[in-house]
């Protein structure tokens, strides 16, 4: 790492500690605001019919808090410290504690909504599968069930398979690909980024299935009973949600993933990036450095940002927008029309 205060500066830009501040109260806001809706949701009456949904948002927003309160103070902390690590953690076991928690916070979110984009596949696409089959039950089995599971993999480095150290520019920890433990350091990431992608994927096909599948049901919309379009405007609202929530998931953490696929695959690692701004003799590296800090930083807005797209992607809100929409452009067209009308008679009286 950089030697001195003004280098760690150099490297890590004109960041101070009022970025992190800033995001970690828009988050907790965000999320804390999302679960009492959620709450709120969940126990109306009229919402029986998305209340897996309901329960995956939940889910989605708790884990953006506890991801929030676990590792943002830790961050402020390095920041007030000058990005001395050292100075902070001089026996090393915080570090380990913030590298588990970056890979389960990093995953659980891209889960959850891969969970929330197959459940809402199967309650458009084989809707008496779903209503006979689903409920809150299974739902909640199987969010313990991917929490579960993230845990345990989050532990490999603990024991033995790789090993969480402080990453450049020394306000971060996760697993490096530069020390004696190489190779379980590279399956480790691999088997990250891969997991990562693999949830977007999924997420991504579901969604298409899913839109598909509503297109359809819309030109049949003429034929539908009173309950059917209830349905129809409940699933119309989750959908929005949950394509809101999967762009956020996508433009956020695919450029990490795939940066660290490419790290991996040109054997390059973060410990070349501790030379940097030093190092002024290559400006590859330089790009490397810089391009991977600002996906990493681009990732941890994720949980600042899905609590906002549960928050304003709502039918009440979304009606409102459609109506001043509507509005603005029946203005437009009444100005257009008076324009019209003016112009005409104008061209008459000249005429005459």
């Amino acid at each position: 790492m950089p030697e001195n205060g003004t280098e760690r500066a150099a490297c890590c830009g004109a960041v101070t500690v009022a970025f992190p501040l800033t995001f970690m109260i828009i988050g907790l806001v965000g999320n804390i605001l999302a679960l009492v809706l959620v709450i709120r949701c969940y126990r109306a009456k009229d919402n029986q019919q998305k209340r897996s949904f309901l329960l995956c948002i939940f889910s989605l927003a708790l884990t953006d808090l506890l991801g929030q309160l676990l590792i943002s103070p830790i961050v402020i902390a390095v920041y007030l410290a000058n990005r001395s690590w050292d100075t902070i953690d001089p026996t090393h076991n915080l570090c380990i504690f913030f590298g588990f928690n970056m890979t389960v916070f990093g995953l659980c979110p891209l889960f959850i909504a891969s969970v929330m984009a197959v459940e809402r596949t199967l309650a458009i696409r084989t809707p008496h599968w779903y209503a006979s089959h689903m409920n809150v039950r299974v739902t909640a089995l199987v969010m313990l069930g991917v929490c579960l599971f993230i845990c345990a993999f989050g532990l490999l480095p603990v024991i033995g398979l790789g090993e969480y150290t402080v990453q450049w520019p020394g306000t971060w920890c996760f697993v490096s690909t530069s020390n004696s433990q190489l190779t379980r350091n590279l399956v480790f990431t691999s088997i990250f980024a891969l997991l990562g992608i693999l949830s977007l994927v999924v997420t991504v096909v579901c969604n298409l299935v899913t839109v598909e599948a509503m297109v359809s049901r819309c030109r049949n919309k003429a034929t539908m009973s009173h309950s059917s379009k209830q349905w129809g405007r409940i699933t119309a609202e989750t959908l929005i949600q949950l394509l809101g929530i999967s762009c956020i998931l996508l433009i956020c953490w695919a450029p990490l993933l795939i940066m660290m696929l490419k790290m991996i695959f040109t054997n390059t690692s973060l410990e070349h990036c501790k030379g940097f701004p030093l190092d002024t003799q290559n400006p590859d590296l330089q790009e490397i450095c810089s391009v991977f800090l600002t996906a990493v930083r681009l990732a941890s807005l994720n949980q600042l940002l899905d609590p906002w797209v549960y928050l304003l992607f709502r039918n009440f809100l979304l009606e409102k927008f459609c109506q001043l929409a509507s509005a603005i452009s029946k203005c437009s067209t009444n100005q257009w029309k008076e324009r019209s009308i003016a112009l005409a008679e104008e061209s008459r009286q000249t005429e005459a």
